[in-house]
């Protein structure tokens, strides 16, 4: 199909990188723009180029463990070039956030005196104009009825076939296929279907007094002798993820495999990684993580993998410019961009 629009990329932060791979698939060009800080910590977003009646998508990391800035500026800096582009009458604006922020945040979990951030971010970027958002697995599906799809088109780009081929290919699979509770059951079989392999499950106790507390947890399924593919949505302390490996360990397991959509890594998680990877050579045994540059890690250590979502973005990008189906595009092959 046409294009509906002259196509229009716009890097915001930290996502330069990314965004110049994605028009490099697509045989396109960055528009230049750029982010502007003033000292009292203000902030705007400056398009240094014609975009009238273009088909815009701003790229943005809103989480960069080796930024300067929080989350929360980098999603203020999304706005301000959303803005910037709508100001600029484009004819259209679609914002591309691989890590969708606050997307844990999607409910109050009982306390009613608490906002919904999801709600809030979600109705923050329909006002400054976005006519669609794209994010890569977020923490809850639900969360596409936080957007009023006749102002702004939430899509989320599922990686299950793009991930687990990437996995194969560099030897990180297993006979099992496990989540770190009973909440990522769902994401585990989709692995375990499209790797035509077991499943087991964890049973996950928490102490909900304090602050990212797992205090048990619990193989439910045969593990001994065997390697374990564990997979989630998110990782960001590591806490269950320890709690997990030794468990399945304690159980018998093999080589564990940890892969996530977005690694977050904050706190004492690569210490905490570190010491199973060391673990795991005493045993004889082997310790991976593998996650998606969703969030971009400097220089990680050997037994870290990136998946790169460049490819998948440009298929989504481009089919989306030319009206065509976001989940085609997923499952289409990797040379297909």
């Amino acid at each position: 199909m046409d294009a509906r629009a002259p196509l229009c990329l716009v890097a915001c932060g930290d996502a330069l990188d990314t965004t110049m791979g994605v028009a490099r698939a697509l045989g396109a060009a960055v528009t230049p723009s750029r982010d502007v800080w003033f000292s009292c910590g203000e902030a705007k977003h400056v398009i240094d180029a014609n975009v009238r009646g273009t088909d815009v998508y701003i790229f943005q990391h809103c989480y960069v463990p080796s930024g300067t800035r929080s989350m929360y500026d980098r999603l203020m800096m999304v706005l301000h070039a959303v803005d910037a582009a709508r100001m600029a009458d484009a004819d259209r604006v679609t914002v591309v956030l691989p890590y969708f922020p606050g997307a844990r945040q999607d409910k109050r979990k009982g306390r009613t005196r608490e906002g919904v951030s999801t709600g809030l971010i979600a109705r923050m970027l329909q006002s400054a104009g976005a006519s669609m958002v794209l994010t890569v697995e977020p923490h809850n599906e639900a969360m596409v009825g936080c957007f009023d799809p006749r102002v702004c088109v939430f899509e989320i780009v599922h990686i299950t076939g793009a991930f687990t081929k990437f996995l194969v290919e560099n030897g990180l699979v297993g006979d099992v296929v496990t989540s770190t509770d009973a909440g990522g059951l769902q994401i585990a079989r989709r692995f375990a279907s499209t790797l035509a392999c077991g499943l087991v499950a964890l049973a996950k106790e928490r102490d909900y007094s304090k602050a990212s507390t797992v205090t048990a947890t619990t193989v439910i399924g045969d593990v001994d002798g065997r390697n374990v593919l564990v997979v989630d949505d998110l990782i960001d302390t590591g806490g269950s993820v320890v709690s997990a490996v030794q468990a399945l360990w304690q159980a018998g397991a093999r080589d564990v495999t940890v892969a996530a959509a977005h690694t977050l890594m904050s706190g004492q998680a690569w210490r905490r990684f570190d010491d199973l990877h060391k673990q795991a050579t005493d045993r004889g045994v082997r310790f991976a993580v593998a996650g998606t540059s969703s969030v971009p890690h400097l220089n990680p250590p050997d037994w870290y993998h990136t998946f790169s979502l460049v490819p998948l973005l440009s298929r989504v990008v481009r089919s989306v410019n030319r009206r065509g189906s976001v989940s085609e595009a997923v499952e289409e092959p990797p040379d297909g961009v």
